[in-house]
């Protein structure tokens, strides 16, 4: 008999649940996997179009020179990555690759910012870049560091959909890749989002070092939070020449698939993104990614500051899979 025949953790049609224990979340990265893949393809049919992927563009509106000291990210002015500390982009410039992104197919338009935190005369502008991007049709979405109560409520008034802010890896991983802010420090900013009633982009990476029980606590988190993310992004570490973790070991691909699957299941409701770290994916690991329960991707040739499929790829591929663009 299948594992899944009397399984009360993916009971059909139950609501989701904001109570799941380590050792839950444990037992299905430890399933053999096909029997994970069915759970997480039997989720994922039940809440979404199994052919349908959101698309998404992600622009650099502020790039480098951020006093952090994550390990992982070649915006750090603590790292000599080549990458050059810049202004933030002129409201026309980010509408104009806006327009662009709605051109070649993209339904939601996110902006990055290196910084720690906003200034409240930086989160003026960016506000207008939301309102504009907003007038043009799309769902929006930034990712600029902790924000304040007060900030979040400003950005909400500007019509900001998406509010991305990742959690990163495990409470006990977190401090061997980031010392320069606390695991705290990103909940309350995530607390901060929930209560001006924007929706929450909320992930982490993997392959940084960390062990399988470390993901294991991370999905945990995610899926224990009170609303889960309406958006989980999974990352593939990018290993960047000049940040610590350059000589990084790759990740075996099935433990990455793993990971995407144990989110599908433990938040159903959500959407789980395939985002860095595609570059260096196998058509084959993506494909498995889509059949556990990834439905969005990033489209452009860049996330951020680093390589990214580009829409020709992606497209070819969706085709070959029978997949399509998401409704927006």
């Amino acid at each position: 008999m299948s594992l899944a025949a009397d399984n009360p953790l993916i009971a059909p049609h139950a609501p989701p649940r904001h109570d799941w224990t380590r050792s839950e979340v444990r037992a299905l990265f430890d399933l053999p996997f096909p029997e994970l893949m069915f759970r997480a393809q039997s989720v994922h049919r039940r809440n979404f179009d199994s052919a349908a992927v959101q698309i998404s563009t992600l622009l650099s509106i502020k790039t480098g020179g951020c006093p952090e000291d994550c390990a992982y990210c070649p915006q750090s002015a603590r790292y000599d990555t080549g990458v050059r500390a810049e202004k933030l982009m002129s409201l026309d410039a980010v509408l104009g690759e806006a327009q662009a992104a709605k051109a070649a197919g993209a339904s939601r338009f996110c902006m990055g910012a290196a910084w720690r935190e906003p200034k409240d005369r930086d989160l003026d502008a960016v506000c207008a870049m939301v309102e504009g991007v907003k007038a043009l049709g799309m769902e929006t979405c930034v990712t600029l560091g902790m924000l304040t109560a007060e900030q979040t409520r400003r950005l909400k008034t500007s019509g900001l959909d998406f509010y991305n802010h990742n959690i990163d890896t495990s409470p006990e991983f977190y401090g061997d890749i980031i010392t320069t802010r606390t695991y705290q420090d990103r909940l309350d900013t995530l607390n901060h989002v929930r209560e001006a009633g924007i929706h929450v982009c909320c992930g982490g990476i993997v392959g940084m070092g960390e062990t399988r029980e470390d993901r294991v606590g991370m999905i945990a988190v995610l899926a224990s939070l009170p609303e889960h993310p309406e958006s989980v992004p999974i990352n593939m570490l990018v290993r960047v020449a000049g940040t610590p973790l350059a000589e990084q070991q790759k990740l075996d691909p099935l433990e990455f698939v793993r990971t995407v699957a144990a989110a599908r299941i433990t938040m159903p409701r959500s959407v789980v993104r395939l985002s860095a770290g595609r570059e260096d994916m196998s058509e084959e690991t993506q494909a498995l990614c889509f059949l556990a329960g990834a439905n969005s991707i990033f489209y452009g040739p860049k996330l951020l500051t680093t390589p990214n499929p580009g829409r020709d790829r992606d497209r070819e591929l969706m085709e070959r899979l029978g997949m399509s663009p998401m409704a927006p």
